[in-house]
């Protein structure tokens, strides 16, 4: 920590804050001249590992079968007073072919189809008909939003002079409009994180700039990281869209925390000291350890993803790193820099005058500090009890594995989605494909199988859809009876998949099987989250109480403090999922939403018990547990307080995206936040310290 104490000694000087803050600024302009991250970000971003079997399974097809390697949609024709008729359908697809449309590859000509083959695509109250189509193989996420507006913009004005509705799914629609989602989405994200951290600012600290100063921070370190992170993806990372909104709300999050921490230290010791770059000089030497270790406990989690197989959380691991080791720089030398260059103006109109107060007056956590400290044992127990009740709710858990649900119900793509999810059989929606491999195949013995398994009870449909010219591979196209975003279908395909690995014909030759297609997907993703749950949690748990044997040189007191924040987040998900289905309607969630919420409130809610703990060992020195505890509990109340509210609002900023994922995992980080500032850091974890540690000799 020498070296730490030697930067943010230079740091605060007069000149070495000027030179802070310059490097800050000309390392923003350098970099802002790079590539933009709007550039690297992708919506069809795949989540599982290659080595899954629907993976595996899937670039086999696409090697095998090349045809098929474009991205599949649906146009969607709905007539909602009146029969659709296929003449009003090929007029709208005439006109759209007559656009030419770059990267639009293939669109079924249903015109030519015999009438038992078109009777598939018309739904049986014949008010509507889908067309399956085709966007070429390689476009970026961007194209398909572009290919979509344009093919929306044609087939919109034909549809609507024959009064019928157009849309398009599948996954090429789907893709298409959650570019245009997250594009919009992001921008009020930002606006909505500024305008709520500058109003609770202000309302707090009643100081316009402390709400400024800590805001021009972020501000900078934002389009920092930003840039950093599109050089990771100009270098060749996958960078999907959630985790970059995520990432932004943790920046602001985290950095206005730490510059709270700062300015609370910087407030005190203004007190003290008349000078104010030696206010801010001691201040830093008091406060760069507990900063440093509460930020390092959380590039420490997001590093742990890296072990996950997921890709969804492995995506989490690089980019959530590089934003925090910037945001750990920029808390021990750009926002100390800052506040030590605007000095006791930063307090306006609240200015702290050198000599005039000894101690900052405590009116709310000054009694709740000594009523805690005096009533340990009933304290103790009540929130243990809160704790206990409203984690008992997790048992409760529902998932929800049907993303197109996650989006807003207006959204075009989605509407069409469930148009067809009502007006035909549900498997068609995403039908599972079959590979199978073998010696001397022939289109007859492919279609064996698929008659074989058209018997099965969960099956609507299997058919025998193409074979190699070497007879060595051939496919079967399947439709479920069921959703195939289910549960149920998601079990079945599971069984079916590990019955059905090989399958002998009627010449008694055996051939493999190997399944693709969503609700394969699906089955892999469950097991591979699954066991994913169980990596994060244990190393994630183990990282954390060794950093804390290190800050507290302690055995007793890491195995409680990270206690009290496993058993806060159990009852921040229960708690969380409760309210969400009782104000919003959620009965079930993404199975990564409880994943996400563990990463952020252990890491974000070990924070708090640091700092806490951090001025209790510091004062233990001098003086006994309780007093010391009671001095810890008080000084540190206000700003981790505040702190906590400001954080809690930030993730519930996530509420306002348009993606129910994003929405979920705001909500119960943000309730998470609050019962840990609150109730664990305030009151629990105090009552344990008073429980389990012993006065040293001479105190």
């Amino acid at each position: 920590m020498k070296f730490i104490q030697a930067l943010t000694d230079k740091v605060a000087t007069k000149k070495g804050a000027w030179i802070t803050i310059a490097i800050w600024l000309l390392i923003m302009i350098v970099i802002s001249a790079g590539p933009k991250l709007s550039d690297y970000k992708t919506t069809n971003f795949q989540a599982l590992p290659n080595n899954a079997e629907s993976i595996i399974a899937q670039n086999k097809l696409d090697e095998f079968f090349p045809n098929d390697q474009g991205t599949p949609g649906i146009y969607v024709f709905h007539k909602s007073d009146g029969e659709i008729t296929v003449e009003e359908v090929g007029e709208i697809i005439d006109g759209i072919k007559k656009a030419d449309i770059e990267g639009i590859e293939t669109i079924v000509d249903v015109s030519k189809l015999p009438p038992q083959a078109l009777s598939a695509f018309i739904s049986e109250d014949k008010t509507t008909m889908i067309v399956p189509m085709n966007l070429k193989n390689g476009l970026g996420s961007s194209d398909y939003a572009e290919i979509n507006d344009k093919t929306t913009e044609v087939g919109t004005k034909i549809a609507e002079d024959l009064g019928v509705d157009f849309y398009i799914t599948g996954p090429a629609g789907i893709s298409g409009d959650t570019v245009k989602l997250f594009e919009s989405a992001d921008f009020k994200l930002l606006f909505a994180t500024i305008i709520i951290i500058l109003v609770l600012l202000i309302v707090i600290y009643r100081s316009p700039l402390l709400a400024l100063i800590p805001l021009l921070a972020t501000v900078v370190v934002y389009q920092i990281v930003n840039q950093t992170v599109a050089l990771l993806g100009a270098a060749g990372l996958e960078i999907n869209n959630s985790t970059t909104s995520i990432m932004s709300i943790l920046l602001f999050a985290a950095l206005i925390d730490y510059s709270l921490f700062v300015f609370s230290r910087y407030r005190e010791e203004l007190n003290k000291h008349e000078n104010q770059f030696e206010a801010m000089k001691i201040a830093m030497q008091s406060t760069a350890k507990p900063v440093l270790f509460a930020a390092g406990t959380v590039l420490a989690a997001m590093v742990i993803l890296i072990f996950a197989d997921f890709r969804e959380y492995q995506n989490f691991a690089p980019i959530f790193a590089t934003a925090m080791i910037i945001i750990m720089i920029a808390a021990i030398t750009f926002v100390p820099a800052l506040f030590a260059l605007f000095g006791r103006k930063a307090f306006w109109p609240k200015i702290p005058k050198y000599g005039e107060e000894s101690e900052v007056k405590h009116s709310i956590w000054g009694p709740i500090a000594k009523f805690v400290t005096s009533k340990p044992a009933l304290v103790g127990v009540a929130v243990m009890l809160f704790l206990l009740i409203t984690a008992a709710n997790i048992m409760n858990i529902k998932y929800e594995f049907n993303m197109v649900k996650n989006f807003p119900e207006d959204l075009p793509s989605r509407v069409g989605f469930e148009i067809v999810e009502e007006k035909f059989n549900k498997g068609d929606l995403a039908q599972t494909t079959v590979l199978v491999t073998g010696e001397d195949l022939t289109f007859e013995k492919i279609q064996e199988i698929a008659q074989d398994f058209s018997e099965v009870e969960q099956i609507g449909s299997a058919r025998a859809s193409g074979i190699t010219d070497d007879g060595k591979h051939g496919k079967i196209t399947i439709s479920l009876n069921e959703d195939p975003y289910s549960v149920e279908a998601i079990d079945f395909i599971q069984e079916f998949r590990e019955a059905n690995a090989t399958y002998r014909l009627s010449n008694d030759k055996k051939v493999e099987l190997e399944f693709a297609g969503t609700t394969a997907k699906l089955v892999d993703e469950e097991e591979v989250n699954n066991r994913d749950i169980k990596i994060i949690f244990i190393l994630e748990t183990f990282l954390i109480l060794v950093l804390l044997l290190i800050l507290t040189r302690s055995i007793k007191m890491p195995i409680y403090m990270l206690a009290t924040i496993l058993i806060s987040y159990a009852s921040a998900l229960g708690l969380g999922l409760f309210l969400l289905d009782l104000f919003f309607g959620y009965d079930a969630v993404s199975t990564r939403a409880p994943v996400y919420a563990f990463i952020f409130l252990v890491a974000l809610g070990i924070d708090y018990n640091i700092i806490m703990v951090s001025r209790f060992i510091e004062e233990r020195k001098y003086k006994s547990v309780k007093n010391a505890l009671e001095i810890a509990v008080r000084n540190t109340g206000g700003v981790i307080s505040s702190a906590g509210v400001i954080l809690a609002a930030t993730f519930a900023a996530l509420t306002t995206m348009p993606v129910i994922d994003l929405f979920v995992f705001g909500f119960i980080v943000a309730v998470g936040i609050i019962i840990d500032t609150f109730l664990v850091r305030g009151m629990l974890l105090p009552s344990l310290i008073l429980f389990f540690e012993r006065d040293q000799k001479g105190v």
